[in-house]
């Protein structure tokens, strides 16, 4: 019994998003093991979109944590002048 894979498409089952690019990136083992053990916790996924989601919050929060430290650094210094 032999498959016919004559009519088969080649390339990829589902399209890839056009928001999204293509790199080659070099991260630490422990890294990817981390993000592919939190997919696999949840049940499925993909730990590169885990990946992708974790450093738009690191971007998004981080304006946040610099007004913070700005805001404490402010209080303190207005104490010191009192």
């Amino acid at each position: 019994m032999s498959d016919d894979f004559t009519k088969g498409k080649r390339g990829p089952v589902v399209k890839a998003d056009p928001k999204k690019v293509r790199i080659t990136i070099r991260l630490d083992a422990d890294i990817i093991d981390y993000f592919k053990n939190q997919v696999h916790k949840a049940g499925g996924g993909n730990y590169q979109s885990l990946i992708n989601e974790a450093l738009r919050k690191h971007i998004q929060e981080g304006d946040r944590d610099l007004e913070k430290q700005l805001r404490k650094i402010i209080r303190e210094e207005l104490k010191k002048a009192s």
